[in-house]
């Protein structure tokens, strides 16, 4: 009882202490990323996080947010638009079908191209080059098959856990001698970040997520990791993602029409497509059924069907499922169902292992609507786990689909074989996607 007492008779200094120590620690974490703008309150707890989730618009709070504060890269959505440029533009240059002749090109292919030349000049300020040479720089893409492939192997028999191991990882690891791939882009990678360190990208105009990095106090193998790791997680889902939703509006007429109407019709509104140029992100966010049409090919058809594990707290959770409530013990991993979750009738109706972007427009019930929408987001993981590129990637699909549809027209080369496709590590990846691309009349330049 002597402990007890003394802790008893001490207890408001122990509350004391305990309270001045948790301020410390928020202080400090505060104090360690005070240059990232955002919500006041995000830096000290995670209340506005838990009120922007349990508003059941959490996809709405983040996208205000991003536009309030910035992803400090101002000149993201011109780069996007460069790409998205030469991405018609070849087309336009080399692969037109006409009465005469026709021109199979592989889609898959191309739009790889595109995600490439985007991400690697968000990350470094410098394209791979892919799209003006019309070629696989350095062997990047087809490594990028290769990798997939070999992670997907590591995976499925448990071997990737040797990759954690310093006396192995080496060995079976990509390398800086590597005269193409991904230890090609990493030597290239490191040579343009450690010539723009030397320069001080902190005064520099430019305002890729290199000199982002740099103003925030990473190092340059920080800056490395973070800026290689955006290009293996964003050039393959952002791709898939864009055929995907190609190849469904290719066999859907009734949808494909509808599409090329709305965007007919804006394109004689917008100023921006009235020079050539490429549309607003401001203004393809404005148009319901292009909205709804890449909403419902990621629905049915997601890029990432990995389970997304998420481990149970130490000390276990109680979690109601069907009315029921259940104990899941601490420690437990948590993974869901992406594809069958997706096309479930309960909460996308009969018709959800149809293609019909109208559900997300038509829909009146608000409670089910709400539903649809966390399962889509779901696909970017959810709170604090969402995917960081999610801005970057819908503003890429936007203006690809508007501008494909608005400057040709589509067709499947080989209708019995849309395409080649496999899941590696839930991640799928297309090749093979041949297809027939013609002026659109009255467009031709």
């Amino acid at each position: 009882m002597g402990i007890a007492a003394d802790l008893y008779d001490f207890r408001w200094f122990i509350a004391l202490a305990a309270l001045a120590a948790y301020l410390l620690q928020k202080t400090r974490a505060y104090y360690r990323l005070r240059s990232f703008q955002g919500p006041w309150s995000t830096g000290w707890s995670d209340l506005w996080h838990s009120w922007a989730i349990l508003s059941l618009k959490s996809h709405l709070k983040y996208d205000e947010a991003c536009r309030k504060y910035g992803k400090e890269n101002v000149g993201l959505e011109e780069s996007i638009d460069v790409h998205v440029a030469e991405f018609v533009q070849l087309f336009r240059s080399s692969y037109i079908s006409t009465d005469t002749m026709a021109k199979p090109v592989d889609f898959a292919k191309k739009v790889q191209y595109l995600s490439l030349d985007v991400i690697s000049d968000i990350s470094w300020g410098k394209p791979f080059g892919n799209l003006k040479g019309d070629r696989d720089v350095d062997g990047i893409a087809h490594s990028s098959e290769e990798g997939m492939w070999f992670f997907n192997f590591m995976l499925a028999t448990g071997l990737y856990r040797i990759l954690h191991q310093p006396l192995i990882a080496p060995y079976v690891g990509v390398s800086v001698k590597d005269a193409t791939g991904f230890g090609r882009l990493l030597y290239n990678a490191r040579d343009i970040i450690h010539e723009r360190l030397q320069r001080d990208a902190a005064h520099e105009k430019r305002s890729d997520m290199i000199a982002s990095f740099f103003r925030h106090g990473l190092s340059e193998d920080q800056i490395l990791s973070e800026t290689t790791l955006q290009m293996v997680a964003g050039a393959d889902t952002t791709a898939s993602s864009i055929a995907t939703t190609l190849l469904y509006l290719m066999t859907h007429p009734r949808v494909y029409e509808k599409l090329q109407c709305e965007i007919d019709d804006a394109s004689n509104r917008v100023s921006s497509t009235d020079d050539g140029r490429v549309i607003s992100d401001a203004d393809a966010r404005k148009l319901p059924y292009l909205q709804a049409v890449i909403k419902e090919s990621m629905r049915i058809h997601a890029p990432v069907t990995n389970a997304s594990p998420k481990r149970v707290p130490d000390g276990g959770d109680t979690v109601v499922i069907d009315g029921r409530s259940i104990f899941i013990p601490g420690g437990t991993n948590i993974s869901y169902a992406v594809w069958t979750h997706r096309l479930n009738r309960r909460i996308f109706g009969e018709d959800a292992a149809s293609f019909r972007p109208e559900r997300w427009l038509l829909e009146k019930d608000e409670e089910r609507l709400a539903d649809m929408n966390r399962v889509h987001e779901l696909g970017f993981g959810h709170g604090r786990y969402q995917c960081l590129g999610k801005f970057i990637a819908s503003m890429e699909i936007g203006k690809t689909i508007f501008e494909m549809m608005r400057n040709f027209d589509w067709s499947l080369a080989r209708p019995d074989q849309p395409w080649t496709e496999g899941s590696y590590g839930g991640i799928l990846a297309h090749k093979d996607m041949w297809v027939l691309v013609s002026e659109r009349k009255g467009l031709a330049t």
